[in-house]
């Protein structure tokens, strides 16, 4: 009977899982990301080297955190068990030809970035401890004028983040650590719930210091084994290269069967691993002193390529050169059309067996190293985004017994996604992802307008000489009034 209720829970989560991750969205995502591109008149290409320009940028004050640490906090929760064990779940399903797909959504996502980082600089404001808060929530409220719309996404987005999406990180690092030295995941939940408790409780400033140190170290040896691995496994590289792109567009009988499977599981493991659109980046950008808003707009576009041109891509070439991973067969889902490590399934031992297969002795250990510090700091980044709405619901005078109820309960949720079935934890992430994406992109379609007005006037000043200076009443655009606030102490 437990078995049967068990099976009838995950059959309704992959039916709301079905339901929100339908074509529609699918849709909805790549054409953002192109209407986007055009608006911005393609930022993602003409504006990389100012990018890493701001990215650089570490002025901080009393109310909000340097540049690089709004794009290390935005990092920290873009790099995550997405970028293993979600790209290894993507070509389980859809094939290599999945990795296009996830690089088309980064190329896009980047300006769709650009566009909701910027907003959310425009309309953030000031908490009652005089810190800086932002993100979909309020540039919702005060450029679109619907608080109920706004209310909404916020109740969604403390579910989706404070209650869903850890889940799957959670489990990633159990999973990895049982594979690499048969830890029992009830070890694993209690030591990730006392360390995230010790964060949590610092506060945003903590938050801030944790991900500057550990994100960009973690990415950069993480890329560096990967390179490592390619430069062993070159002679495989064209083929590698091939595949994907095959793959992609459905060439050849193989990869012909799973041409949808390639394009919806890039674009939703894509979207879950950037998290262009989904809303959540816009809340770190927020807390970023910078003098004008399309600055950081500039620097978390950035992010995006970072956490999928560089982290997704090195698992995805992990994998690929050694050849061991499955592909689920679509009409099958007990078959493989192509079966390189039979017996074990998607997920984050793919890429352990891949790099033990090449480093013996090392492999398996380094990626659950590597997944333990992407998954946490992921965790960390979904329990300040949860916070910034708990806050907003409560008209940025949440009481510290909120506040700690909601450290409560996602510390119990991340103990208990440990323990999780690993199906279980993806449905129930996947869910809270496709709730955001709906709810952000739509409203990113009607209010991008301030966000492109930003851009262009930086671009005027820029070129003027002159040190850009936000003045939103200058632009016609309206309710930014911390920004005249901001003015007024300059």
């Amino acid at each position: 009977m437990e078995v049967a209720k068990g099976n009838i829970f995950v059959r309704g989560l992959e039916s709301i899982q079905g339901l929100v991750w339908s074509y529609p969205l699918i849709g909805l995502c790549l054409f953002a990301g192109l209407f986007f591109s055009i608006a911005t008149r393609f930022i993602q290409v003409r504006g990389v080297k100012e990018m890493i320009r701001l990215m650089l940028n570490n002025k901080s004050s009393a109310s909000g955190v340097s540049s690089f640490q709004a794009f290390a906090m935005s990092l920290s929760g873009r790099v995550g068990t997405g970028n293993i064990a979600g790209v290894a779940l993507a070509i389980g399903v859809g094939g290599p030809g999945a990795i296009f797909w996830m690089w088309v959504v980064a190329f896009l996502g980047a300006s769709t970035s650009f566009v909701e980082c910027t907003l959310a600089q425009i309309y953030k404001q000031k908490d009652n401890k005089a810190e800086y808060r932002g993100g979909p929530a309020y540039y919702i409220e005060k450029a679109m004028g619907k608080k109920w719309y706004a209310l909404l996404f916020a109740g969604f987005t403390v579910l989706a983040w404070g209650f869903l999406l850890p889940t799957n990180q959670s489990n990633a690092i159990a999973e990895s650590l049982t594979v690499a030295w048969e830890i029992p995941p009830l070890y694993t939940a209690i030591g990730i719930s006392i360390v995230m408790a010790f964060v949590i409780f610092g506060g945003l400033k903590r938050i801030a210091s944790f991900a500057q140190w550990v994100v960009p170290f973690m990415a950069i040896a993480y890329v560096l084994v990967a390179i490592i691995i390619i430069v062993i496994n070159f002679k495989a590289v064209p083929g590698m290269i091939k595949m994907i792109f095959e793959g992609a567009f459905g060439l050849g009988p193989v990869f012909g069967a799973v041409i949808w499977q390639a394009i919806q599981m890039g674009v939703k493991r894509g979207l879950y691993s950037n998290e262009a659109g989904q809303g959540s980046a816009p809340h770190s950008a927020a807390v970023a002193e910078v003098q004008h808003p399309a600055e950081q707009g500039y620097v978390q576009a950035f992010s995006v390529y970072i956490d999928t041109l560089f982290v997704c891509t090195a698992t995805a070439f992990i994998m690929l050169s050694t050849g061991l991973y499955n592909i689920v067969d679509p009409n099958d889902p007990d078959a493989f059309i192509y079966a390189g490590l039979v017996g074990v399934d998607a997920g984050p031992a793919f890429v352990q067996h891949s790099i033990e297969s090449i480093m013996p002795g090392f492999g398996k250990g380094f990626v659950a190293i590597a997944l333990l510090f992407f998954a946490f700091t992921t965790i960390i980044a979904y329990y300040y985004m949860a916070e910034t709405n708990l806050t907003y619901l409560f008209s940025n005078k949440p009481g510290l017994l909120v506040i700690n109820y909601l450290r409560l309960g996602s510390i119990i949720t991340v103990f208990l996604g440990c323990i999780y079935a690993s199906k279980t934890a993806w449905h129930l992430g996947d869910i809270g992802v496709g709730l955001m994406a709906w709810m952000n992109i739509i409203a990113l379609l009607i209010l991008f307008r301030p966000a492109i007005k930003a851009l262009r006037d930086y671009e005027t000043q820029k070129k003027a000489g002159k040190t850009p200076i936000f003045q939103p009443t200058k632009l016609g655009i309206k309710n930014a009034d911390l920004w005249d606030e901001i003015n007024r102490e300059k």
